[in-house]
């Protein structure tokens, strides 16, 4: 009789030492998540090229792939924004659910069209240290050497890193796509 209560309770057995004591490590994303809460976005002071106000809420209901650069955008900058560009081609019929935005951070002047190319990135002006407070980094690198993803609600929720595998944020971007109703 014992035996039998033994087979029959041994999988509930496993199950709750497996989950309470175990804990698997394992997990299936590229990118880094952050907590939004930590990293809710701040008033920016952000502006459009012209100088008219701006802000990430007018994305609100849109997926924002976000990357941090200076007004010249040298070729690192360039080849962010030609990868942010593919990664949202890569979506299909998804892509239209994705906005692209970059933030300058100097008042420098952008040349328009260099970056003619990536046509459909939204150009935003805004201050550096407001930028760099908000936006978490490796050790080592800065807010310019980042992807960064902010969700349909407005919140920052990854941080992909520098020098990132574009087939793998892909497949973070495939995932977050599928299961998200809402964006």
């Amino acid at each position: 009789m014992f035996l039998i209560v033994a087979v029959c309770a041994a999988p509930m057995i496993a199950s709750y030492i497996t989950y309470y004591v175990i804990k698997p490590e394992s997990r299936t994303n590229y990118g880094v998540l952050l907590n939004p809460s930590q990293y809710a976005i701040p008033e920016l002071g952000l502006t459009e090229l012209d100088g008219t106000a701006a802000t990430l809420g007018a994305y609100k209901g849109k997926w924002i792939m976000l990357q941090v650069d200076s007004g010249d955008c040298q070729k690192e900058c360039k080849d962010s924004l030609f990868e942010m560009r593919q990664l949202r081609l890569m979506q299909g019929k998804e892509r239209e659910r994705i906005e692209r935005v970059l933030l300058v951070t100097d008042n420098k002047p952008v040349d328009v069209k260099g970056l003619a190319p990536f046509e459909g990135t939204h150009l935003l002006r805004g201050k550096a240290d407001m930028i760099k407070a908000w936006l978490p980094t490796e050790p080592g690198t800065s807010a310019s050497d980042h992807l960064y993803l902010i969700d349909p609600r407005n919140n920052l929720m990854m941080r992909f890193p520098k020098s990132s595998d574009p087939y793998k944020v892909k497949t973070d971007l495939s995932k977050l796509l599928r299961a998200s109703a809402i964006g």
